[in-house]
């Protein structure tokens, strides 16, 4: 049996994807991390593990010597970024410089983790993969090199043969979010009952983590090359997300309301007081901008083509909130020496 390679396996996706090859019975599942990631979300798993930048073409090329599926779960979704270089230098040059490699490979496929944010914008209905991307011009420099990305993986398959496919990934929620992710740390926050308010307004796709990494697997099967899938349950309101959280471990969503355009106004002050001080700030309008810019989605190709069947998301979120109550939860003998 050939080898499965995870490129991104210490991150929230890429380490259900890992676990999830492990689980089925896959014989040889190798990792490539970077030198200083952690290694929390895949310890105790029989792993190849290989530590490397995925500009270093030696550590990637060796990596791949041996594989036939290849799932790329790299990303830096850092939207709130004063300079883009950094999202431009990983999320394309550094994709750029994998698929340099993996073209010349004896791949079966190239699993590539997209976003839901390359997707277009409808008016009416649901939009789908052949909703052409119709908003750069509003998304900022995180969307605008997410775009560039999977056009470049796109390219690389009708112009190398690259047996490349692009999962566009909605929101994901579930247990083993350690960073966490930015909609995660919401989640996190409200269920400490550090979230003062919810904001009316924001809504987004939303998927179960464990189902979007069994949709990049089953795309490693079935995927079609140069062909890209939605890989989302449903359309879900923050409010609502919020209270399922909360109800999960017994304690109550955030009471307030605050309407997304004084969230749009407050971030503009946000946003200039951080520019005095010379620091970042995750609350920008551009932040607040992408809460509520994308159209609802379709998904029915990948449960068309891939056989993809996900659960509902709720399930994901409730796991979710436990993870979070569990892992912030004090001990014991640290809550009584305080």
């Amino acid at each position: 049996m050939a080898t499965k390679l995870v490129i991104g396996a210490s991150g929230f996706l890429g380490s259900h994807v890992t676990r999830q090859l492990v689980v089925r019975g896959e014989d040889d599942v190798r990792v490539l991390i970077r030198p200083t990631s952690s290694t929390r979300a895949i310890d105790g798993l029989p792993l190849d593990v290989r530590r490397g930048e995925i500009f270093d073409a030696d550590a990637v090329a060796d990596a791949m010597r041996g594989c036939d599926v290849v799932y790329y779960c790299v990303v830096d979704a850092r939207p709130w970024l004063r300079d883009p270089a950094p999202l431009w230098r990983t999320n394309v040059e550094g994709l750029r410089s994998v698929l340099d490699i993996a073209a010349r490979a004896s791949l079966a496929r190239f699993v590539y983790t997209s976003t839901i944010g390359t997707i277009g914008r409808v008016d009416h209905g649901l939009a789908d993969e052949t909703t052409v991307h119709n908003w750069g011009d509003i998304g900022g420099a995180y969307i605008a090199s997410r775009v560039a990305a999977e056009r470049c993986l796109l390219d690389y398959c009708a112009d190398h043969g690259l047996p490349g496919v692009a999962m566009c990934v909605a929101n994901t929620y579930g247990p083993g979010d350690w960073l966490p992710t930015p909609h995660g740390g919401l989640l996190a926050a409200a269920v400490r009952g550090r979230l003062p308010f919810s904001i009316d307004g924001y809504a987004s796709e939303v998927v179960g983590v464990e189902d979007a990494a069994q949709a990049l697997l089953l795309a490693g099967e079935r995927g079609r090359p140069g062909q890209r899938y939605i890989v989302s349950e449903r359309f879900m309101s923050a409010r609502e997300i919020y209270e399922i959280g909360c109800a999960a471990v017994g304690v109550p969503p955030p009471k307030r309301r605050v309407p997304i355009r004084l969230m749009w106004v407050l971030s503009h002050l946000s946003d200039a007081a951080a520019r005095m001080r010379g620091t970042e700030t995750k609350f920008t309008p551009l932040n607040i901008r992408l809460m509520d810019i994308m159209s609802p989605m379709d998904h029915s190709k990948a449960v068309r083509e891939l056989g993809w069947q996900p659960q509902p998301t709720p399930e994901a979120i409730r796991a979710a909130a436990r993870f979070f109550r569990d892992r912030y939860r004090r001990p014991v003998s640290e809550a009584m020496t305080r």
